[in-house]
């Protein structure tokens, strides 16, 4: 008797967690994801952020297979002049400062990070590493070192040493922020801290201390690049440039692909002493390269950063009103959701999923849950997803204190 698709995920695929009554996906299109018996469920969670312009965008699947016909793999990272990457370097450099114009292709956001914090050291020759408490930046050990919650670390230590981790929107913690400090990573939104939005004055003496220190300041861009915040990068919304720029997730518009930015200045240090500073064989793979210039011209050309955030506030006043509902934080397409008890929130996972919606929870936010869908989610469809949200809520039993 053969074993079904389930039967063999769980026996071969290995996985950082207990899978529970994990979702086999047949087919997704926009913002919808499909069971081999037909089933439907809209997608809230875009792969984390991954799939801004839904699933099966034509331009997407076009620009992948004529990349795929033309050549894919040809050897280590630089050794080739690739137009994909050539091409995907410009169109990103056209849209960010003129002290960000050197792209550092990658596979992940993990990887970015990896290189953005070798990058402010060498650069620096210092070692030391400042970081924020309820921060996520990956999960390779480095990512890991700068990430702010000991219950994903403790069983992997030793991690990096001289990291500090200080409180995020804490202006006297920016003391910590020293001349022997190489550089600081921080997330402009914090994600899975349950979408925490700073002042942008906060950012402003953020970026003044470590310009009268000498540290690079890296924006850890990976979940919120790619107009997801309502801007194409979210540096944008608070005057402030980094230093180094980490993206991934949505840059890659479903394909997998990341990349750390510098000054010319600042990158050329990985070129000498050692040579070689940081090397990748798969980033900037060309077929994913052509995948994130196709996603990120769809962005530009149908405006649709500029129009995240009227659609996040369309959210934000359709599910506002419910009791259940504490607060609700919302820049662009991207929402964290608060409930009133911690309790709440697994149970109404459930129901979402028994009435076909796909949400996500945070990592270090227990209380909330995460609304992201594609951007490409139309009026009519956050209205649906909003009376279907509503009807979840309905569903959670009354708990008095």
């Amino acid at each position: 008797m053969s074993l079904s698709t389930r039967e063999l995920f769980l026996r071969h695929v290995a996985l950082p967690s207990d899978p529970g009554n994990a979702l086999e996906i047949s087919k997704a299109e926009g913002i919808w994801l499909y069971t081999p018996e037909g089933k439907k469920y809209i997608d809230l969670v875009s792969g984390v952020s991954v799939s801004n312009l839904g699933h099966g965008h034509p331009k997407v699947i076009e620009a992948v297979q004529q990349q795929a016909e033309k050549y894919m793999h040809l050897m280590v990272y630089g050794k080739y002049i690739e137009t994909p990457q050539v091409e995907l370097a410009r169109l990103m450099t056209e849209h960010l400062p003129d002290t960000l114009q050197q792209v550092f292709f990658v596979n992940s956001g993990s990887e970015a990070v990896e290189g953005a914090l070798k990058l402010a050291k060498r650069y620096t020759g210092r070692t030391g590493l400042l970081a924020f408490k309820d921060s996520y930046h990956g999960s390779t050990q480095g990512a890991l070192s700068v990430l702010g919650d000991e219950e994903m670390k403790y069983a992997y230590r030793p991690l990096l040493p001289d990291i500090t981790h200080i409180r995020y929107g804490n202006y006297e913690d920016l003391k910590w922020i020293t001349q022997k400090t190489a550089g600081v990573i921080v997330e402009p939104i914090q994600a899975e801290a349950g979408i925490i939005i700073p002042k942008k004055e906060y950012m402003l003496a953020l970026r003044k201390r470590c310009t009268e220190t000498g540290s690079l300041l890296i924006f850890d861009e990976v979940q919120m690049g790619f107009g997801r915040t309502g801007k194409l990068f979210a540096f944008e919304h608070f005057d402030v440039v980094p230093d180094i720029l980490c993206l991934a997730k949505a840059m890659g518009a479903g394909m997998p692909i990341g990349a750390f930015v510098a000054s010319r200045e600042v990158m050329q240090t990985l070129t000498h002493h050692p040579a070689l500073g940081h090397i990748t064989t798969f980033g900037g793979h060309p077929v994913s390269a052509a995948a994130a210039i196709a996603g990120l011209q769809v962005l530009l050309d149908e405006k649709l950063p500029d129009k995240a955030d009227e659609k996040g506030k369309l959210f934000v006043e359709l599910l506002a009103t419910h009791p259940v509902v504490s607060e609700i934080r919302q820049i662009g397409l991207m929402l964290g959701v608060e409930l009133q008890k911690q309790e709440q929130v697994s149970k109404l996972l459930k129901i979402f999923l028994e009435e076909g919606i796909v949400v996500d929870r945070f990592l270090f936010n227990d209380k909330s849950f995460r609304i992201a869908p594609p951007l490409t989610i139309t009026e009519e469809e956050i209205r649906l997803v909003a009376d279907k949200i509503m009807v979840c809520l309905n569903r959670l039993p009354d708990e008095k204190d």
